[in-house]
């Protein structure tokens, strides 16, 4: 256990100190924040305010940022600087690698999310989560579900570029479609049915509901835990050295 706590420590402090997952993970999304409220408050459709729907909105940007870019693209690149082969020769399983990446960046992604909780609490208003219990279920299975494919891309993919472009063409169409940077209140029909069958969609969904204090939906968590499952096995199965 004591190997494995130091692995993820190392490489959490790897991905903080890389310049562009830093700023991405932590920073990016607070300048996003302030953008989408610098005009001040208005209520979405439906009257949720507009704080209490972009804060868990960018935590899940966040989360969907380290599990599908900066996580594969750590692994491949591991994959071609030769680190895995390496790897091999010790006591170490993929299950075992990939637990701790997956810890290591989700613990980048709940930096990111403490401090869009923190100031949207100093700052803007943030109220919730009214249900604590939901929204960390929520942000939980959502970081599993992402994660799962971000290893099955990195179990696979030869190079760091590769991951990254890999990476970013799956995370943006999901950021923008599954109502993570926009609404999906204010989206039209055709964009909210596309929305409705991306990976990302189920996490927004719970976690906003989560955030409100509605019961979150039984078929988001059960979407999430079947991809976790399902990517991940897959990704244990097909991975590389």
């Amino acid at each position: 256990m004591k190997g494995i706590a130091n692995v993820i420590a190392v490489e959490l402090k790897l991905a903080v100190r890389e310049p562009m997952s830093a700023f991405f993970a932590l920073a990016f999304p607070v300048i996003m924040l302030w953008v989408k409220l610098r005009g001040g408050e208005r209520p979405l459709p439906g009257g949720v305010r507009m704080v209490d729907a972009t804060v868990p909105m960018l935590i899940v940007f966040v989360v969907g940022l380290a599990a599908l870019v900066v996580l594969p693209a750590t692994l491949a690149q591991y994959r071609e600087r030769r680190v895995l082969k390496r790897l091999r020769a010790t006591p170490a399983s993929p299950a075992m690698l990939f637990g701790a990446q997956w810890v290591a960046h989700m613990l980048l992604a709940v930096l990111g999310s403490a401090l869009l909780v923190g100031i949207g609490l100093a700052f803007y208003g943030l109220g919730g989560p009214a249900d604590v219990a939901g929204a960390l279920l929520a942000w939980l299975l959502g970081g599993l579900s992402l994660g799962a494919i971000g290893l099955l891309v990195g179990a696979l993919v030869p190079s760091g570029r590769a991951a990254t472009v890999i990476g970013l063409s799956l995370f943006f169409p999901m950021v923008f479609l599954s109502g993570a940077v926009i609404p999906r209140e204010t989206m039209g029909g055709a964009m909210r049915a596309i929305g409705d069958l991306m990976p990302m969609a189920p996490a927004v969904d719970a976690l906003r509901d989560g955030w409100v204090g509605n019961a979150v939906s039984a078929s988001n968590v059960g979407i999430m835990a079947a991809i976790a499952l399902v990517a991940g096995a897959i990704a244990v199965r097909a991975f590389r050295w």
